[in-house]
């Protein structure tokens, strides 16, 4: 006795559309929370190096007087016999120093996802290669040319980001951290501040912009605050 073979129905165009629509609409959906965590997880690594940072710069006053400067470039340069080019003025220049001092022997805490940065590689054994251009996600501050140190106010950012690029003095990239900036203050806390998305400038507080001065704020009148801005790859 034959039987009829059971026929196979593929679907039809208007089912493939279907699936095709719901794909997206998911798609649609995910795709805002994914982009919000990836840019969750980029502060975090911030945040986390950062603190490296401020630990390192602890150690490197204690050793050398203040944060890195120029003088204290010399000083390193004549303690450590260092190779290393220490001379410059971008923030890959002065945290160049805590490497060439052996306070740090990575450049990982230095990174920080930016629009110019891009993962360090750990490798630092000559000035060709050690903090190359974009392996410095953070901007150091400064009051002038000099270094601060603890003794100020320690409230007093020394080190942020993600700064906007192309620099301009105290403005932000409002795209990567969702609208935050991260700033290590001297006294080693890290917090993560609103950036007003049509400024571009970040919020200490008090209505107060990072680089503002004057007696209510956390500069004072006395020193000049500088950011230091990175070498871009």
């Amino acid at each position: 006795m034959k039987t009829n073979p059971k026929t196979r129905r593929g679907f039809t165009l208007v089912e493939l559309l279907v699936v095709i629509v719901i794909i997206a609409a998911l798609a649609g959906l995910t795709a805002p929370m994914v982009i919000r965590q990836r840019k969750k997880a980029d502060q975090t690594e911030a945040v986390s190096n950062a603190r490296q940072i401020g630990i390192a710069m602890f150690e490197f006053e204690t050793a050398y007087g203040t944060f890195p400067d120029s003088d204290t470039a010399t000083t390193v340069k004549e303690n450590t016999g260092t190779e290393l080019d220490l001379d410059g003025s971008t923030a890959n220049d002065y945290f160049r120093q805590i490497i060439a001092a052996e306070i740090s022997q990575s450049e990982t805490m230095f990174y920080a996802k930016t629009a110019f940065s891009k993962k360090p590689d750990n490798v630092f054994n000559s000035s060709d290669n050690a903090l190359e251009k974009g392996e410095v996600g953070f901007g150091y501050i400064m009051n002038g040319e000099n270094g601060f140190s603890t003794a100020g106010n320690p409230s007093r950012p020394i080190a942020v980001a993600p700064l906007a690029y192309p620099f301009e003095p105290g403005k932000f990239d409002t795209e990567l951290y969702d609208s935050k900036a991260v700033i290590l203050a001297l006294d080693n806390s890290v917090k993560s501040v609103q950036i007003m998305k049509q400024s571009q400038r970040a919020q200490l507080g008090g209505g107060k912009t990072l680089l503002a001065t004057g007696d209510d704020t956390v500069w004072g009148d006395s020193v000049e605050p500088v950011i230091v801005n990175p070498d871009p790859k």
